[in-house]
């Protein structure tokens, strides 16, 4: 069974994030969408209600393609959590150039620390390529709509988190 490790902070979920998990699930049998605690980032949801997300959303994903998705929140090392999890590939998403300098960095350092796990890289779907969770929660904390960007039930705890 390959398992495949998917990390990200998810605050929100975003249709850009279920993209890269619909299309990893084509790539392993199982995967894990890991849930970064980061506290540096100070998101708006909590850890419990970012992993409730991810589930709601991403699960049935998996189900309708045969891929057991399993969340998993974490605080260490992404290259540690991936070990914990039995990982042989990270998937990490792309969006923009600059995502991958950044992730390019990431990479070779997760290599110098194990170099049997890969990272494949997959592109956001062009219609997906502007979403960011950061911009997300900005558009609807100043009134737009976010519809296009989040799940349905996404876009309902968001706006219920900022009392819109």
């Amino acid at each position: 069974m390959r398992t495949g490790l998917y990390p990200g902070t998810f605050d929100p979920v975003t249709h850009g994030h279920t993209d890269i998990i619909r299309r990893a699930c084509t790539l392993v049998d199982r995967l894990v969408i890991g849930v970064a605690i980061n506290r540096d980032k100070g998101p708006l949801f909590t850890l419990e209600e970012r992993v409730a997300m991810v589930e709601a959303e991403c699960v049935p994903l998996g189900q309708n393609v045969g891929c057991e998705i399993v969340v998993h929140p974490f605080e260490n090392l992404l290259i540690d959590c991936a070990r914990d999890v039995g990982a042989s590939v990270i998937v990490r998403g792309l969006r923009a150039v600059a995502d991958f300098e950044y992730e390019y960095q990431m990479v070779g350092m997760n290599r110098a620390m194990d170099h049997s796990i890969e990272t494949v890289f997959l592109m956001a779907d062009a219609k997906n390529q502007a979403i960011a969770s950061k911009l997300v929660k900005e558009i609807a904390r100043l009134g737009g709509d976010v519809t296009k960007f989040v799940p349905p039930a996404v876009k309902d705890q968001l706006l219920a988190k900022l009392d819109k």
